[in-house]
Formats: C-alpha cells, sequence, structure tokens
C-alpha cells in the first residue's frame, strides 16, 4: 500500500522559503512520477510540479518555475519542493502525488501540508 506524508509547511512572509517533505513508502517508486498540487480556498486543486523517478525529468506550473525546485533523494525515498520567493498567493494546502509512467490518474495522494504566505 502506497503512503505519502507531508511535512514542512508553515506560516512565512512574503519573500521567505520554505522546503516541503513527501515520504514515500510501500512501493518501489522507480517507474513512478511523483507530483505536487496545491489547492487554495474556494479554487479548484492545481498542479505545481513533477518529477519522473527515474531520469530525473521536471516540469512545472508556469506560476512556480522559477522560484520553486523539485528533487528526490532516493535513498531516503523522498521527495522535496524547494519553495523561493514566495508570494501570498502562494498560499495553499499543498498535496504530494503519485502515478505510474504512461498511466494518467494521478493514483495517490498524501493528506496535504499547509503553506500560508502573509503580505
Amino acid at each position: 500500500q502506497v503512503q505519502l506524508v507531508e511535512s514542512g509547511g508553515g506560516l512565512v512572509q512574503a519573500g521567505d522559503s520554505l522546503r516541503l517533505s513527501c515520504a514515500a513508502s510501500g512501493r518501489t517508486f522507480s517507474n513512478y512520477i511523483m507530483g505536487w498540487f496545491r489547492q487554495a480556498p474556494g479554487k479548484e486543486r492545481e498542479f505545481v510540479a513533477s518529477i519522473t523517478w527515474s531520469d530525473d525529468k521536471t516540469y512545472y506550473a508556469d506560476s512556480v518555475k522559477g522560484r520553486f525546485t523539485i528533487s528526490r533523494d532516493n535513498a531516503k525515498n523522498t521527495v522535496y519542493l524547494q519553495m523561493n520567493s514566495l508570494k501570498p498567493e502562494d498560499t495553499a494546502l499543498y498535496y504530494c502525488a503519485a502515478r505510474i509512467r504512461g498511466v494518467g490518474q494521478w493514483n495517490y495522494w498524501g493528506q496535504g501540508t499547509q503553506v500560508t504566505v502573509s503580505s
């Protein structure tokens, strides 16, 4: 059973940085794509970034490109989201997700970690 556990959220000021972590367990993830999504109050959940576990291929939403970096640590089975130059509009509940390469649906989700950016 796949488990994804996020951590690292918090309350910061605009311009600050945060690093989110997603500890993954229950499977060998070499054939998976790992992603970060976020959902702000009253808005739909949106894609933030993804990384292919096997070859480190990354994708970013335009809104975070150049400010956020997704990475992974094989030894710790953990995916990170380094968030720099945070803006109030980055305030949201951030979710870690996983899907099998070649399968469009994100099958596995964490419980989310809250990021709040004050102006």
